[in-house]
């Protein structure tokens, strides 16, 4: 594994310690396998953890376990358990819209997340499903490496 001091650059073959090849170390390390797994959790906005927007603190809890990466998308209508429905029209303003966050990684390191998951979640739904990943990059990486070769 390469080490983070002024040393030469595995990725760009020079003796430098610069951002970019920082970053691309980085995302060199951080791999997904093929077969790896979706976690899907389905919450309010207005729900919260610890003072904090619940997606805000699940994404920032994703991120300090080293998982490969999350999204939070929002939807403009939904319904849940209690069949109460969230919409975004103007004549029905909602204040807790639906909210999915998506985050894929191995199922080694999603399975080691869920404890963390649960403990932060009152309700909602957490699903689990098998995906194959085709393409997990930067979209700078090709580009920063070609401005490093000049």
């Amino acid at each position: 594994m390469a080490s983070l001091s002024a040393s030469i650059c595995e990725i760009c073959g020079r003796f430098c310690l610069c951002s970019i090849c920082v970053h691309l170390w980085l995302n060199k390390t951080m791999q997904i396998p093929t077969d790896a797994i979706l976690l899907r959790t389905f919450i309010g906005e207005s729900d919260r953890w610890e003072h904090k927007p619940l997606y805000e603190a699940i994404v920032l809890a994703a991120r300090e376990a080293h998982l490969a990466g999350a999204t939070v998308l929002r939807g403009p209508m939904g319904f849940g358990k209690s069949s109460r429905l969230h919409t975004a029209k103007i004549l029905r303003l909602s204040m807790d819209l639906p909210l999915v966050i998506e985050i894929v990684d191995s199922e080694e390191k999603i399975n080691s997340f869920l404890p963390t998951l649960d403990k932060m979640i009152g309700g909602g739904l957490v699903t689990l499903e098998k995906v194959k990943v085709l393409h997990y990059r930067s979209g700078d990486d090709e580009n920063n490496l070609k401005a490093l070769k000049l």
